[in-house]
């Protein structure tokens, strides 16, 4: 029996809550660029996680909305949307015969994320696994073209297939407003003591950036 929308929202923020106590602040340099799926995103508004919450902790949440958001689009695809759906599965196969698919099966914390760190100036990288993909990817014969007519029609099925995704997600906004309490509440216990303790440490190292003994004062 499928699941309620309001049922699916309220499983999605459990096991963000979870997930929520593994979480620990990254010790690696920021990324340059947004995170797309993050970065502006209404369904992270509505759970109340701003631009002061470390965005590994909006990722985990934003990628379980997506992937509800994500269902019920295939759900209404495969009903109504006839050309739309052959094209994803012909899509779909094409994708199965791919040797290397790093993308896939990832945990929610990690899915949509960019595969490969950013590169260094002057350091570039022997190899990348987006890369690698590329590569696996460029064997695999592509998909037969479409005339105008099927362009055409592929076209308004894709854009009432967006339609739909935009009214799921707005339902979702709505539904996720009455969990903002208890996910202030994990972020308040789980991430604000990290945050805290890391500028913490960062004010003990900006106080004494040579460590005792080691400035040329005498340590007594």
């Amino acid at each position: 029996m499928e699941r309620s929308l309001e049922t699916q929202v309220s499983q999605a923020v459990d096991a963000w809550l979870r997930w929520l106590p593994r979480w620990e602040p990254a010790t690696h340099r920021g990324r340059i660029a947004p995170c797309r799926r993050c970065f502006g995103s209404p369904v992270l508004s509505a759970a109340g996680l701003g631009s002061d919450v470390p965005h590994g902790v909006q990722h985990g949440l934003s990628t379980r909305i997506k992937t509800i958001v994500d269902h019920a689009v295939a759900v209404y695809t495969a009903q109504n949307l006839p050309m739309l759906q052959a094209e994803l599965d012909q899509q779909a196969e094409r994708n199965r015969a791919r040797t290397y698919r790093p993308a896939e099966n990832l945990e929610p914390e990690f899915e949509g994320l960019p595969l490969d760190p950013d590169p260094v100036p002057g350091a570039p990288f022997l190899f990348t696994i987006a890369g690698m993909a590329q590569e696996a990817d460029a064997v695999v014969p592509d998909l037969p073209p479409l005339g105008p007519e099927a362009k055409a029609a592929l076209r308004q099925e894709v854009g009432l297939a967006d339609d739909y995704a935009n009214m799921i997600g707005r339902e979702i906004c709505a539904l996720l407003l009455r969990h903002r309490l208890r996910i202030q509440e994990g972020v308040t216990r789980y991430v604000e003591p990290q945050i805290a303790a890391m500028l913490d440490e960062l004010t003990r190292s900006l106080d004494a950036p040579f460590g005792p003994g080691l400035d040329g004062a005498d340590p007594a």
